[in-house]
């Protein structure tokens, strides 16, 4: 779309949307037809130039929102799904409007940081293209294994990122973990290594899941050949309930003391916080503590997740919680 196409779309729909003028009344300024007016309206909500929200206080999520503000300072967007529903169709009504959020966030000039896996894939495939110029789109982490490269799955999801937003692509072709911290100490010095670090430093909106060490939907990371069955032990021995980033934590939310953190590529919570706005997204009743582990380590400005997993975030941090 060019920038007269561009224009035309957003002056109908600040007339409509802002200005409470008719659609005759708009047509009759044109000099179209109603329908015209109509069409316009529809393709500016399709690309993304105009979302609609309705806000609703005293419904029980806005009250499930609040009690998440209040214990974590996380603007909360919760999910009704139906009961019964697989952790698939859950997860999709989930990324679904994750993705919508993240297009309405971004803006010209903006750099977008995402943690690649399951969930940041899901979201990918809902993105609506948004006409904004000078994105970047990096990965906050990198994708590499001891069996692959890790770069035609991760470069898949950036690029679905890059193409929805007309982005420059900046891909982290690094390991997830590397072998030993000494590698990833000498790395970190390295000149090529230091430009991609330099663009994950300028994020300005942060994308990511968390990941479970029991989620029934498992994640990308404990799934694909990422950690060693030795490590998968430590984790077990040192509490370790998720990850956020490929950084593990407990449900403390504590990190900083574990040792396989000192060979990851992701950006510890320390790293995330620097970032302006940050979406954490989760669905399924088996990242309940990891999710509270991240909460409490205050990776998130906000937080997409399911109503029941939601509730049980919030019983598991204080049990005695009534929730209506």
């Amino acid at each position: 779309m060019n920038d007269t196409e561009t224009e035309q779309l957003l002056s109908v729909a600040r007339k409509y949307y802002v200005q409470a003028e008719t659609m005759e009344s708009i047509a009759n300024q044109m000099g179209v037809s109603r329908s015209t007016v109509s069409r316009l309206l529809k393709e500016s909500r399709d690309r993304g130039l105009v979302r609609i929200t309705i806000a609703e206080p005293n419904r029980p999520l806005s009250r499930l929102s609040t009690y998440f503000k209040n214990a974590f300072n996380v603007d909360a967007h919760i999910v009704q799904v139906r009961p019964g529903a697989s952790e698939i169709y859950r997860l999709d009504q989930v990324a679904r409007l994750a993705a919508g959020l993240v297009t309405d966030a971004v803006q010209d000039d903006d750099t977008i940081g995402i943690a690649w896996g399951t969930t940041v894939s899901a979201i990918a495939g809902h993105l609506q293209p948004r006409d904004v110029r000078g994105v970047t789109v990096c990965g906050l982490n990198g994708g590499a294994n001891s069996q692959t490269t890790g770069l035609p799955y991760v470069g898949s999801i950036v690029r679905q990122f890059a193409d929805a937003f007309q982005a420059q692509q900046q891909l982290m072709a690094l390991p997830a973990f590397f072998d030993n911290p000494d590698t990833r100490d000498a790395m970190w010095r390295e000149r090529s290594t230091l430009h991609i670090l330099d663009v994950r430093a300028s994020t300005t909106i942060a994308l990511f899941g968390v990941g479970g060490l029991a989620a029934e939907l498992q994640s990308h990371v404990y799934s694909s050949n990422y950690l060693s069955p030795a490590d998968q032990r430590y984790l077990v021995n040192q509490g370790v309930v998720g990850d956020v980033c490929t950084v593990m934590i407990r449900e403390d939310g504590s990190y900083r003391d574990l040792e396989i953190n000192k060979r990851s590529t992701g950006m510890s919570p320390a790293e995330l916080k620097l970032i302006p706005r940050r979406f954490c997204v989760v669905a399924g009743l088996a990242k309940t503590a990891p999710v509270l582990g991240a909460l409490r380590a205050g990776v998130a400005t906000d937080l997409v997740i399911d109503e029941d997993t939601a509730r049980a975030v919030l019983h598991r941090m204080n049990p005695g919680l009534r929730l209506i």
